[in-house]
């Protein structure tokens, strides 16, 4: 029976410090010093004997490049366990960064790396609403990202920059160092300290901040949860962590932003995706995704792993494919309670539509949100109607777009191939704007440009979108300005419904392009005509109210 339950796949999935595990001194010094708790150095096991309680680490593990690599390399206590195996002796398994990096040095110095060309915490809402009105807080009225809404920094940061953003955990998460925590990068809990570690309340502690977080949201940020999160996050007994787990507790166990596990199979040293919500939307029996349209999809292979007693899957893939691995998380995805639109009654956390992935572009999220799947975000604070809300719609907006029909990935803009001092390439895992490094990325394909006009190209791109953006804005607050008016003369509620149907469809064309982070350049031919569509349907609602309160207005004179 201990064959079925214990360590199987998933307790590897996730990596370890290496550093104590290579049994020597330096190995052990080096892991002391990254404030790993004292270990003796341990020798190599027989994986043989690993292989006969874990199937699919067996099939994964001699299948690549990783085959030769121990398991005391991503594993501590081992000893322990194979002298008396059982849940009571599971090995520990690491998540950090520094167990890759001791064999993948360039990668690792790369993805340690600062992205100093913007700021830290600087505001969406500033970006994209540089008009004569601050439309995003009217715009967005009732949701949680009017408290804080940023654009990224590096991915090392992400998990600390979710746990202190003022929207997520309502301020109770604060770096230790004040602002001097923008120049630390590592472990969480090095950086920030929980100001009120009496309550496991989640609840807004300083003004004008959310409590918002979800364990769904965090799955973007980190995957240190992975051995102890069922597929989907469905609450079942024995995950230790869920959908409906208290966040609060959640932060507290996880200390790494992304991991490299996420998108490299430890064992198979393959491509490979783990995000639940992904791997359920390219396994839909509808195949209704982008991907599934898409007659040169990659393949993928999904594994159940199964382990301790829960449901866990990965899917390897045939390739390295960047629109699906970065897809996890640079996505539009629900993550958050809401309303069924069907009943009005709310959608909780113990509902998987909290955890889900449409995988479609911008003209196809309506019909998907309202009629498929009949769910919505939040109820706008001023019209009364319900709306969505964008998460970062990257992959989605590339899918169709000129670069990706050309064969670019989102490698070749964003982690390009580089060479270190000694001559040999190797992929950089600093995922960042091209702009701050166009040698390797923009220049190698338009050669007939210099940096400065690389920069001119992207800029003007973006220009054009985010004055579309404006003028978007603009109809939509007039739609809202339109609909508060009609309520407040009491038009017919079902002219309101129309009405507040035309500004969910605007809304959606809109929003889109604020939680995309190019501001356009991924997909500019589809973002203008969103854009534009958006303006159309905002119009076509103040139409219908004018159209209304015509008589209204006459009666009055």
């Amino acid at each position: 029976m201990y064959k079925k339950i214990v360590v199987t796949a998933a307790a590897i999935f996730a990596l370890v410090p290496m550093a104590v595990m290579y049994g020597t001194e330096a190995g052990a010094a080096e892991y002391k010093s990254t404030g790993a708790a004292k270990t003796a150095p341990e020798k190599n096991v027989k994986v043989e004997t690993c292989y006969e309680c874990h199937d699919p680490v067996k099939q994964l593990h001699t299948m690549g490049k990783h085959g030769k690599v121990n398991c005391i390399n991503c594993h501590s206590g081992l000893a322990q366990h194979l002298a008396a195996p059982g849940p009571e002796t599971r090995p520990v398994t690491s998540t950090s960064w520094e167990t890759c990096g001791k064999c993948h040095k360039d990668q690792y110095e790369s993805f340690m790396k600062e992205a100093y060309h913007r700021p830290a915490r600087d505001e969406k809402s500033q970006l994209t609403n540089r008009s004569p009105n601050p439309f995003w807080d009217k715009l967005m009225a009732g949701h949680g990202f009017t408290k804080e809404h940023n654009l990224t920094r590096s991915h090392v940061n992400m998990l600390t920059d979710q746990l202190a953003v003022d929207r997520s955990f309502g301020g109770r998460f604060q770096p230790k160092n004040g602002w001097n925590y923008i120049f630390e990068k590592g472990k969480t809990w090095d950086i920030l300290v929980d100001t009120h570690p009496e309550t496991k309340e989640h609840k807004p502690f300083m003004p004008q901040t959310a409590a918002a977080a979800n364990p769904v949201c965090l799955q973007c940020k980190t995957q240190d949860q992975i051995l102890k999160w069922a597929y989907m996050g469905d609450k079942v007994p024995d995950a230790q962590w869920s959908r409906e787990s208290n966040v609060v507790e959640v932060a507290k166990d996880v200390e790494h932003g992304l991991n490299c596990f996420t998108c490299h199979d430890p064992h198979a040293a393959k491509p490979r995706i783990v995000r639940d919500g992904l791997i359920d939307a390219l396994t839909r029996p509808d195949g209704d995704t982008l991907w599934h349209k898409d007659p040169k999809r990659t393949g993928i292979k999904v594994i159940d792993m199964g382990v301790r007693g829960f449901t866990r899957k990965i899917a390897l893939l045939d390739k390295y494919d960047s629109r699906l691995q970065c897809g996890q998380c640079h996505v539009e995805y629900n993550c958050n309670p809401g309303t069924d639109t069907k009943t009005g009654k709310p959608v909780k956390m113990d509902d998987r539509r909290t955890n889900h992935f449409p995988y479609k572009d911008v003209f196809g999220l309506y019909d998907h949100y309202v009629n498929k799947i009949n769910f919505l975000d939040f109820k706008h604070a001023l019209t009364g109607g319900l709306l969505w809300k964008g998460q970062h719609p990257e992959a989605e907006s590339y899918y169709n777009s000129k670069h990706a029909k050309a064969g670019v990935g989102c490698d070749d803009c964003h982690t390009p191939k580089m060479k270190n001092k000694a001559g040999k390439v190797y992929t950089s895992h600093f995922a960042v704007t091209p702009r701050v490094q166009l040698k390797e990325t923009c220049l190698k394909c338009h050669p007939q440009w210099n940096e400065e006009q690389a920069k001119y190209a992207m800029d003007s791109v973006k220009a054009h979108i985010k004055g579309k953006m404006r003028k978007a804005e603009f109809w939509l607050s007039a739609l809202i300005d339109k609909i508060v008016a009609a309520k407040s003369a009491g038009v017919d509620s079902e002219i309101i419904k129309k009405a507040q149907d035309q500004h969910l469809k605007a809304h959606i064309l809109w929003e889109y392009w604020t939680a995309e982070n190019s501001d356009g350049f991924h997909n500019p031919e589809m973002a203008k005509e969103s854009l534009t569509k958006s303006i159309n349907e905002s119009q076509e609602g103040i139409k219908l109210i004018n159209e209304a309160m015509a008589p209204k207005t006459a009666a009055a004179k």
